[in-house]
């Protein structure tokens, strides 16, 4: 079994007790079916309080106030505490940790939800690199797997880390060198001509590539009317989204309000006005951020197309996620009295993570309107990101 993990995996240490948004509370905690066994079948005080605190025929702890039921006063663990690490489920002994399964592999990352993980993420100032490792693992049937699917998934994600990572090219037109590269390869796997990907990622490899990709694209930048109609329908999607965190709903609309509610031209004023608050700022490396959140995107959905076929809608996920958290952090910029610290921004993209990411029902939602060709069609969101 090979083990890829991002290089600053090892950086985690939860803060427990000390963490502003515990990940106990707000969304429910499913539990596996090992530990459900193993709670049954406990005894004494901690049985009782177990039996009295899940919802057995859904197989997730009940909650108080949005609160997990073993979620003490000082934020910690009453289970943990009582019963030790092993009484933990799976959930709670993985997050913030997030495993995608291939066969022959498993690719380990941090979630973005959890915001001490979001600040070891969009920190890291030095471009991501992922380490792999061999050694024993059980190995699962996964069916009819498409191997030679992945091989050209992974072959042309490794070409995208390589695009998004080169610092020399400004971010917007890695963002979209790497969406059209995903297009290209879309209507390869859709006409079923995999063996076409290797002559595609050597084209977008060439020496000069990204200076025509460059000049191709000029003059697509929307004007401030159609990026301000075009954003704002984006981030609309956001809200008819099911709620995980009560306290969503109301940030949400307090940062729409500031970005959105006196029109287009006062929102391309202060967009111009973000813009040189950000080249004359020292506290947001604001590319770096960006890029942190693409790759990490990337490395967490862009393979697995080779379930579904979807790439490019994948692809459309981690930018239009990169884009909407972007727009979310302007937001947070205005109603602060137009300041945004790093801090800000990793709290902007941990409360995104934590609607969009942990509900299967948000993430197909976002998907599936992302599939609207003429909304969110190639020239749209080239438009949206230039």
């Amino acid at each position: 079994m090979i083990y890829t993990i991002p290089h600053y995996y090892r950086r985690f240490q939860c803060m427990a007790g000390e963490c502003p948004d515990t990940c106990c509370a707000g969304w429910e905690i499913a539990i596996d079916p090992k530990s459900l066994k193993k709670y049954r079948q406990t005894k004494g005080a901690l049985g009782n309080r177990l039996h009295n605190s899940i919802q057995w025929d859904r197989g997730v702890f009940y909650q108080y106030h949005h609160r997990c039921a073993f979620l003490n006063e000082d934020n910690l663990c009453d289970l943990q505490a009582e019963g030790g690490e092993g009484m933990l489920c799976r959930t709670c002994r993985l997050y913030p940790r997030h495993v995608e399964e291939f066969e022959g592999a498993r690719e380990i990352s941090l979630s973005l939800s959890c915001i001490r993980a979001a600040q070891i993420i969009l920190g890291c100032q030095e471009p991501v690199r992922f380490l792999t490792k061999e050694k024993e693992g059980r190995e699962e049937d996964f069916g009819n797997f498409d191997f030679f699917l992945y091989t050209k998934l992974e072959d042309s994600r490794e070409k995208m880390f390589e695009i998004l990572q080169n610092r020399q090219l400004n971010l917007k037109i890695r963002m979209l060198m790497v969406l059209s590269m995903t297009h290209d390869i879309q209507r390869r796997i859709s006409q079923e001509c995999l063996f076409e990907v290797d002559n595609l990622l050597e084209r977008y490899g060439k020496q000069g590539a990204a200076a025509r990709f460059e000049r191709q694209v000029e003059g697509m930048a929307f004007g401030a009317e159609r990026r301000f109609a075009a954003m704002d329908k984006l981030v609309e999607i956001l809200d008819g989204m099911e709620v995980l965190n009560p306290a969503w709903k109301p940030e949400l609309k307090k940062l729409r309000q500031a970005l959105c509610g006196e029109g287009p031209g006062r929102y391309k004023m202060l967009r111009e006005e973000f813009g040189q608050w950000l080249e004359s700022s020292h506290e947001l490396n604001w590319d770096v951020c960006s890029e942190q959140l693409m790759v990490y995107f990337v490395f967490t959905y862009y393979c697995g197309a080779v379930y579904d076929l979807r790439a490019y809608t994948r692809m459309k996920f981690a930018v239009c996620s990169t884009l909407m958290i972007q727009e979310l952090a302007f937001g947070r910029w205005l109603c602060n009295g137009k300041k945004l610290s790093f801090e800000d921004f990793a709290d902007v993209a941990h409360c995104f993570s934590r609607e969009v990411e942990h509900s299967d029902l948000n993430k197909n939602l976002l998907m599936d309107r992302l599939e609207e060709q003429w909304d969110y069609r190639m020239e749209t969101l080239a438009g949206m990101i230039l």
